[in-house]
Order: structure tokens, then sequence, then C-alpha cells
């Protein structure tokens, strides 16, 4: 999926083989797939810094061109959707990449702007589903831990980069200082030198009881509940921080929805704050999530064949 702008091809969060600039809302590894085939990137400082400290990938920034503009995405730190102020569409055009309407733990609150055309992410296309108010999220993480621990060993599972961060702040707050696994570990340090202050020790693999709170990469979590299990007289106490905890049962005690995307709620907030003629859905819910935005008096279409989207961008001035 890529849009073309003068001397520009930029792919949107993918791989394009036409393209010659990725555009990279936020480092999560979904979204980074482009770099793999060429380095030069439309993103922030944070997003090269964090896509560099987890994989052999290397970020090359280049300056943003005249009619483009990165907003922030509120979705996790460094994250941004992409502006664009074109002669060459005839209108202006804004890709939103994850974000969300919430306040974030950590990451810059989301901006919103005016465009004529949106391209939205379609994760949480389910009217039914509406998270939880945050701070009370944020209220049970912190009770959950205090009181656990006094008990036995409490152990969080989260995606490695933004989740886990936004946990070390949570129980940091809460006066706890978490073990951390080495992936989270080198997220934090990245986080730490853009100026977020994050307290942890490193996880004792060989000794994983010695930790009264804990957090690994949640596909680790099993594996690790059980080793502390087998040193430990004491219980094991084991939480998810998931958005998709609404949806999904995880194996765990506790699940808490954490969550830094936006429910189908906080979509029609993000659309009517930027106020588009015709929104285009993406992502494999692409086809429920516009089918539910158009019941609701929106012009949406799904994007089904990405490879086309920049003729279809082209041809679209013409419903403006």
């Amino acid at each position: 999926m890529a849009i073309s702008l003068g001397e520009y091809n930029i792919s949107l969060d993918s791989r394009d083989d036409e393209a010659n600039v990725n555009f990279v809302s936020h480092a999560h590894s979904d979204h980074t797939a482009g770099l793999k085939k060429n380095k030069k990137a439309l993103a922030s400082t944070v997003t090269k810094d964090l896509v560099e400290s987890r994989s052999s990938m290397s970020v090359e920034l280049i300056d943003e061109p005249d009619c483009v503009q990165l907003l922030n995405a509120g979705h996790m730190l460094g994250s941004r959707q992409l502006f664009v102020q074109n002669d060459l569409y005839g209108y202006s055009l804004l890709y939103s990449g994850d974000y969300q309407m919430d306040e974030p733990v950590l990451a810059e609150k989301i901006e919103t702007k005016h465009a004529d055309v949106l391209i939205i992410d379609s994760t949480y296309p389910y009217p039914d589903v509406k998270f939880d108010d945050k701070k009370e999220v944020v209220d049970a993480i912190q009770f959950y831990a205090r009181t656990k621990m006094e008990k036995g060993h409490v152990l969080f599972g989260a995606y490695a980069v933004g989740r886990s961060q936004e946990l070390v702040k949570i129980l940091n707050d809460a006066g706890i200082t978490p073990a951390v696994d080495e992936k989270v570990a080198r997220t934090n340090e990245v986080y730490k030198k853009h100026g977020i202050k994050l307290d942890y020790v490193p996880l004792d693999f060989e000794h994983p009881e010695t930790s009264s709170v804990a957090i690994v990469e949640q596909s680790r979590l099993k594996t690790m509940r059980e080793s502390i299990r087998a040193r430990s007289v004491k219980q094991v106490f084991t939480a998810m921080a998931s958005g998709w905890s609404k949806i999904f049962r995880f194996e765990t005690d506790v699940q808490f929805n954490l969550s830094d995307h936006a429910d189908f709620h906080q979509a029609l907030e993000y659309i009517n704050a930027c106020d588009p003629k015709i929104v285009f859905t993406f992502g494999s819910n692409a086809k429920l999530f516009a089918r539910h935005l158009s019941a609701r008096g929106f012009d949406s279409r799904p994007l089904v064949n990405t490879s086309d989207v920049n003729a279809l961008l082209l041809n679209t001035s013409s419903n403006l």
C-alpha cells in the first residue's frame, strides 16, 4: 500500500515493491516490513531508535516533503499519522496507522486535523466493544499488584514494545519497581533515552523466584510461570494487559483491558474530529468496519486491493 508524491512513492506501514520511501507510523513489527527492502523512512526519531534497538534493520530518516506533516497518533511513544496536502490529488489526505483518542500512559497525545480523505485502521470494528475507563484500569492493575505481591509472585505478560513500558510506569506510580526480561529492558532504555523515567531491574532467569513483580514478553508468560512455580513455594499470580481482553480469554488469572488502540466509539470521535468527506478502511476488518461506519452515515469504503491505493486516490477527487 503506497501513495505517490512527486519524486516519492511512499509505502504506508507495509512493504511495497514500487516504494522508495517508507512511512513507518510506529515501531511495532507489523508496521515495519517495508524497512526490509528500503531503509529510507518518514518516521519519528523515537521510532527509528526503537526499530534499530530490536532488529537488524537500519533506518535512514528523510526530511518531510513540503506537502507532508507528521502528527502524533497517541498509540505509543513516537507514533505518528501521515497528513498530506498535495496538488497531485487535489485534496487533503490523512493516514492514521494505529491510534487512540484516550489519554495515553506514555505516548504523546493524539493530534487531529481536518482532511478530505481519511485512511483509517480497522483493528476494533465492533460497536459492542467499548474499552474501560483508562484510569480505572490503571487503578485496578496497581491494586492487583500491591495485594498479590504480599502473597506471592506477580507475573505480567505484555508486548515487549509499548505495552510493557506502560506497565512499568503504572507500577512505578504505585511504588513498585518490577523486574523485566531482556527484550523489555532493551526497549525501556530507548524510552529513557527520550526522556521517559522508568525504574526497573533485570529479571534473573536463573532465579526468577527472587522477583515479587515481573514483566515478560507475553509469549514467555507460561514458561516463566512454570519456572517460578518449580523454584518457589509461594503462589504465582499471572496477568495479561491487552485490549483484546474485551474479546478473548487469556490463560491467566486475570486480564486487564489496557489498550493503546481506539475502540469503535473512539474511532467515531476521531472521524468526527477529522471531518472527512470519504473514509477508507484498511486491515483484516476493513469490510466490517466500513459497513458499521456506513450505517452511521459516513461515506465509508474498504480498501480491499491495497496495491491499487494510489490509482484509487487519484480517481477520488471526482467524488469530492
